[in-house]
C-alpha cells in the first residue's frame, strides 16, 4: 500500500512538474503583454505597473489582426475538408478492396512522409506560378492537403481495416452498394478517425508558415503566423506589445485544442485498440 501510494504521488509530482514548463511561460506571455518595454527591460519578472491593457485592445480593434484570423481559419477548414475527403475515399479502396498494385501504389502515397514541404518549396513556387495561383488561398490550400494527405492516408486506411468484412457482406445483401456502404455505415463508425485527422489537419494548416509567407505576398490573404512576422518587423522595439500579439494569436489554436483534445486522444486510441 506504502509503495503504491508513494507511486501514486510520484506521478502526481511528475505531472505537475511538466505541466509547469508549459503553463509558466504562458502565464509570462500574457502577463508581459501588460507591461511597457521599459519595465521588460528593468524588471522582467515582477508585475506590470501600471498595466497596459491598452496593449490587448489596440490589437483586438485593428481589422488586420481579424482579417488574418479569418484567413487561417478558412485556409485551415477548406485543407481538411479536401485533405479528409481525399484520404478517405483513398483509405476505403485501400482498406477494403484487393488489385493489382495495391500495395505499390500505397507505399508511394506513404513515400510522402519522407519529403519535408521545404524541399519542393522551389518547384511548387514555380508550378503555382504557372497555373496563376500566386497570392490566391487556393495556392496555399491545394499543397498543404497534398502533403497532409500521406499521413491521413495512412490513419484511414489502418482504421478501416478493422471493420469486420462480415458487416460489408450483410450492408450489400441488404442492397447497399459500395458507396452506400462507404457513406452509410463505415464513414459514421470512423469518426473517431476521421475527428483525428482533422484535428492534426487544422492545427498543421494553422501552425504553417513557409507556404503562406511564400505563396501570399499581399496583405489581404495573409495568415495569422505570417501576420506575427509582419507585426515583429514593424514594431521590433516595442516589446511588449510583440508579446501581447503573440499571446492573442494563440489563443484561437489554444481553444481549439482544448475542445478538440479529448476527441484527438479518443481517436487515436481507439485506432491503437482496434489495431
Amino acid at each position: 500500500m506504502r509503495a503504491a501510494a508513494v507511486r501514486g504521488a510520484s506521478r502526481h509530482v511528475l505531472v505537475w512538474v511538466l505541466g509547469s514548463f508549459v503553463v509558466v511561460p504562458l502565464l509570462y506571455a500574457v502577463v508581459s503583454g501588460f507591461k511597457t518595454t521599459g519595465d521588460l527591460t528593468t524588471d522582467p519578472a515582477g508585475l506590470p505597473h501600471p498595466w497596459k491593457v491598452s496593449n490587448y485592445t489596440g490589437i483586438l480593434s485593428s481589422d488586420t489582426f481579424w482579417r488574418q484570423i479569418g484567413n487561417s481559419v478558412l485556409i485551415a477548414v477548406a485543407t481538411t475538408l479536401i485533405t479528409v475527403a481525399a484520404a478517405a475515399l483513398a483509405a476505403f479502396a485501400f482498406a477494403r478492396y484487393a488489385f493489382r498494385g495495391r500495395e505499390f501504389f500505397f507505399t508511394l502515397f506513404a513515400a510522402g512522409l519522407m519529403f519535408p514541404p521545404a524541399v519542393a518549396v522551389l518547384p511548387l513556387f514555380v508550378l503555382l506560378r504557372s497555373f496563376g495561383l500566386l497570392d490566391n488561398p487556393l495556392g496555399v490550400i491545394l499543397p498543404q492537403a497534398a502533403f497532409a494527405l500521406p499521413m491521413t492516408l495512412i490513419i484511414l486506411r489502418s482504421f478501416f481495416r478493422t471493420i469486420p468484412a462480415e458487416l460489408e457482406e450483410a450492408a450489400v445483401m441488404d442492397g447497399c452498394g459500395r458507396f452506400g456502404f462507404f457513406w452509410r455505415i463505415l464513414l459514421p463508425m470512423a469518426r473517431p478517425a476521421l475527428g483525428t485527422v482533422s484535428v492534426l489537419a487544422i492545427v498543421t494548416s494553422w501552425n504553417n508558415f513557409l507556404l503562406p509567407l511564400l505563396v501570399l505576398g499581399g496583405q489581404k490573404w495573409q495568415t495569422i503566423p505570417v501576420g506575427i512576422q509582419q507585426f515583429q518587423g514593424q514594431y521590433a522595439t516595442n516589446y511588449a506589445l510583440v508579446i501581447a500579439y503573440i499571446v492573442l494569436a494563440m489563443i484561437p489554436a489554444i481553444a481549439f485544442y482544448s475542445v478538440a483534445e479529448r476527441q484527438l486522444i479518443g481517436g487515436l486510441t481507439a485506432g491503437a485498440t482496434k489495431g
